[in-house]
């Protein structure tokens, strides 16, 4: 994937033996600082189990430079790739690894935007990817169905789509003038950060640990 960026886009190369480079950041060897490229890509993420309940879109925008990272595991996976390959994308690098369970949470929170294709197919169950990404503070892009509502506030902490050419506007919308962390975009994150709350242990510890406990 590095090569990949390195060769289609120039960056990620660096002839300084003292820096050390990505396509997204830069590591000053000598006092070991890293920080983030001004013309880095976008990073955009995707969890899925490759069924028929999710789609992926195939119309570009007019968006900047995008990596894709889709994870997950399911039975057509194979089946997506090959409409994937057949896209000839040209700024867009899609990657579709298998993570270890430590390394998800530094994906989310590396990235920059999640997108949910799950449709719930009772229309009751809450999909527990956009859980993990706003546990992470990372804002999502997610498509509609009956009760995401609870979870996905439109507009506060993401945006919900209903088609493919309207995931694309919000796209571009969201990715306009990145990488400022102004606009929607760095609202949204902001709005996750404060509303974070407790954590899942303090939370167990108030409400269910004394109903468990021994006297």
């Amino acid at each position: 994937m590095k090569d990949d960026l390195q060769k289609n886009w120039g960056i990620g190369c660096e002839e300084d033996e003292r820096v050390e480079g990505t396509a997204f950041s830069v590591r000053d060897l000598s006092g070991d600082a890293v920080t983030l490229r001004a013309e880095r890509p976008a990073l955009l993420l995707s969890s899925t189990s490759w069924t028929d309940y999710e789609g992926f879109i195939n119309a570009g925008a007019a968006l900047p430079p995008l990596v894709c990272v889709i994870t997950g595991r399911g039975p057509q996976k194979d089946h997506y790739m090959k409409l994937i390959d057949s896209l000839r994308l040209e700024h867009v690098k899609i990657c579709t690894p298998w993570l270890e369970a430590e390394d998800y949470p530094v994906l989310l929170g590396s990235a920059d935007l999640g997108v949910c294709l799950h449709k719930s197919s009772s229309g009751l169950d809450l999909p527990m990817k956009v859980v993990d990404m706003f546990g992470c503070c990372l804002p999502v892009c997610a498509i509609h169905f009956n009760c995401l509502h609870e979870l996905v506030k439109h507009e506060e902490n993401g945006l919900i789509f209903r088609d493919s050419q309207e995931l694309a506007e919000q796209l571009k919308s969201l990715l306009s003038g990145f990488p400022s962390s102004d606009g929607r975009l760095g609202d949204f994150r902001r709005n996750l950060r404060t509303s974070r709350g407790q954590s899942w242990d303090d939370n167990w510890d108030q409400n269910v640990l004394p109903l468990v406990a021994p006297p």
